[in-house]
């Protein structure tokens, strides 16, 4: 532990829940890369969450980390405190054609529950690798839907530990966003669907997930999609009109099976999968004038003296 690290683990307010000092995160990102945390808190609950955060120091800065499934954390690590919502938050409950699900709830599971419980509608949250507040945050969505279509409610914390509840217009959803300000910690979400049958709901999960197996490097060292897909057009075309399938920088290479994928093929560092998608960026513009858009968020500082 640096002096840095233990002076600012000091610093931090009373909590239920575990706080550790240079945490390491690579293990549990998809890409298997990126350097500790220096602080990270696990809250017991959404009343620790508000209290520890009412308690945190303004100038300390604060991340909030999923299951890392669409994230890249720069070799440095990342700075401040990084919370991660855990057991405490991945409750689900289904009453009529209404679901409760906590942030940390994995959006397959919320798929699940909503399948026994014969709620249509929810089956696209199965081919989403990521949890309830990853897919509130961003707007995620997969073969033709988007958590917008059937979020009735958000709850959250502010980063001074209010408690805050967004209806779906008060969301602010577009592709891929949500306008709630960036400080907002999601805890839970309240989804509704539709009546149907069971048996033809996990027929539609079954086939969302053949499509993935048989279109996404879903076995190697990935994250979701890299780049949004800009109007008009598909990224992965793009990329592959610009000779990127393939391509590899280091340790990092553009998926074969899915251009719009990057893989650690087992060495990469978190500069090289950046610098490829940079690279990448670069040749799309060069070719087609097109300027892609990260959906992969980047997060962290880079390694002191490294180079991709």
């Amino acid at each position: 532990m640096t002096a840095t690290t233990a002076s600012l683990i000091d610093r931090m307010p009373a909590c239920r829940g575990r706080l550790t000092a240079a945490a390491p995160l690579a293990n549990v990102t998809w890409f298997r890369v990126g350097g500790p945390a220096e602080v990270m808190f696990r809250p017991e609950d959404a009343e620790d969450l508000a209290g520890f955060l009412a308690g945190l120091p303004d100038d300390v800065p604060v991340t909030v980390l999923g299951v890392a499934s669409n994230l890249l954390i720069r070799d440095g690590g990342i700075p401040g405190v990084v919370i991660r919502l855990g057991r405490g938050f991945a409750g689900i409950a289904a009453d009529g054609l209404t679901l409760e699900a906590g942030a940390a709830a994995l959006d397959l599971n919320v798929a699940a529950v909503a399948r026994d419980a014969g709620v249509a509608g929810l089956e696209f949250l199965s081919g989403i690798p990521g949890t309830i507040g990853g897919a509130l945050r961003m707007n995620g969505g997969a073969y033709g839907h988007e958590i917008k279509d059937v979020l009735v409610s958000a709850q959250g914390v502010t980063r001074r530990g209010g408690r805050v509840s967004y209806d779906n217009v008060g969301m602010g959803f577009t592709y891929r966003h949500a306008g709630v300000p960036e400080d907002v910690i999601f805890t839970g979400a309240t989804l509704r669907g539709a009546a149907g049958d069971p048996a033809e709901i996990a027929q539609r999960m079954a086939e969302i997930s053949g499509k993935r197996a048989d279109t996404q490097p879903v076995r190697s060292r990935t994250g979701g999609s890299t780049f949004k897909n800009p109007p008009g057009h598909k990224a992965w075309e793009l990329i592959d009109q610009a000779g990127c399938r393939g391509l590899t920088i280091g340790g990092a290479q553009v998926s074969e099976k899915h251009c719009n994928f990057l893989i650690n093929q087992g060495t990469a560092t978190a500069a090289e999968l950046e610098a490829l998608g940079e690279e990448v960026r670069r040749r799309v513009f060069e070719t087609s004038g097109v300027t892609l858009e990260w959906e992969i968020k980047r997060v962290g500082v880079a390694r002191e003296g490294a180079s991709a």
